[in-house]
């Protein structure tokens, strides 16, 4: 299988399956000197991993982080990074009842269509368990950007499940991390609790939006053509598991708006340029304006309940199946730590090439 890597100069090369021994992530072109220790990157996973919850996968997995090599003496030698996650409660007895057939929303059938082979287990690379690495990898990036660019803030967050939306107007920042939901309304986790907690226990799930927001990153990232800052953006969140659909600022809104209405108005302030919204989402032709980056992503439901569904066997045999094991009713809720670590592994990333080509930038207001 080709295409594990993603990245330019700063490149994460993600490998390991859901029930095999351990996964992880290969970092290449972290800059030297990056202060780093497995502790740091912890931090990130620990948002992430399984059973915290009652509303994620009861999976235990500690997903405690190794570094293998690039460090010495608690800084990075500019040499790859290696970082494992073991796997340590894997119950692939769960997945015996689907050696042969294909589950309904999930990728079984596509693997098997192009390569004539697959891990049953879990799902083994397309398992949403694949992003433990991106996170670690992630909890790496920023550490850097902390260094490069250091008043960049990188925050994610749920807006919608299933149908219910935050009211932007209860928006607070510092409700993020008070509720299992890293929701900023707190009205709405408490009414997506009761909501989950139905589906939770009828076997059914239900999708998500989540946003992330990097805020103080530079004007100038990103290129104008093939290198759009916004193009990496999007392609970094929709690689991730059961992401349909992503929005820079606006997204598919703006078609609803007219030209006037969607114009972000440009006035000079005491430190430079100032804009009187950001419909953009902080990217203009592929390069960032200095205000505040905003993504979006819609995920599906999980494709693993407990509702008997119509399938078919490798053989091309009409049959049912219903998926056991342990699933999350919402992956939103486990997608925004993996949100941040995308829109971090990016940021870098553009944050090397600036610097590699340009330096500061040239063109001078005010």
């Amino acid at each position: 299988m080709s295409m594990n890597s993603f990245g330019h100069l700063f490149r994460v090369t993600t490998w390991g399956e859901s029930h095999g021994p351990a996964l992880g992530a290969t970092v290449d072109g972290c800059p030297p000197g990056v202060v780093i220790d497995e502790a740091m990157i912890q931090h990130w996973l620990d948002k992430r991993k399984p059973g915290q919850n009652k509303f994620t996968t009861q999976r235990r997995e500690p997903d405690q982080v190794k570094i293998l090599s690039g460090v010495f003496e608690g800084q990075t030698t500019g040499t790859p990074v290696q970082l494992m996650i073991e796997n340590t409660d894997q119950r692939s007895k769960d997945y015996g009842d689907i050696m042969d057939k294909f589950r309904p929303g999930h990728a079984d059938i596509t693997y098997w269509q192009k390569y004539g082979i697959r891990d049953y287990r879990g799902g083994g690379r397309s398992s949403a368990r694949e992003t433990a690495s991106r996170v670690a990898a992630g909890g790496l990036a920023r550490e850097a950007i902390r260094q490069i660019a250091p008043n960049v803030q990188i925050t994610g967050y749920m807006t919608q499940i299933g149908p219910h939306k935050i009211d932007r107007k209860n928006f607070d920042w510092s409700q993020i991390e008070e509720n299992p939901f890293w929701t900023p309304d707190a009205q709405a986790a408490d009414d997506w609790a009761a909501y989950l907690d139905d589906l939770r226990k009828s076997g059914n799930s239900v999708g998500a939006v989540v946003e992330v927001v990097a805020r103080g990153v530079p004007a100038g990232l990103g290129a104008p053509v093939y290198a759009k800052l916004d193009t990496d953006l999007a392609a970094a969140m929709m690689s991730i598991n059961a992401v349909k659909g992503v929005e820079i600022g606006e997204g598919m809104a703006a078609a609803e708006l007219t030209g006037e209405a969607n114009a972000d108005e440009i006035f000079m302030g005491q430190n430079g340029p100032q804009y009187s919204s950001n419909h953009a989402g902080g990217i203009l032709g592929g390069i960032s304006t200095g205000q505040d980056i905003v993504v979006r992503f819609a995920v599906k439901p999980t494709s693993s309940i407990l509702t008997t569904r119509k399938t078919i066997t490798k053989s091309g045999e009409e049959t049912e199946i219903i998926t056991k094991g342990r699933h999350d009713p919402c992956v939103g809720i486990r997608a925004v730590p993996v949100g941040e670590a995308m829109m971090a592994c990016v940021i870098l990333d553009h944050l090397l090439l600036h610097r590699g080509q340009i330096g500061e930038n040239r063109g001078r207001i005010g």
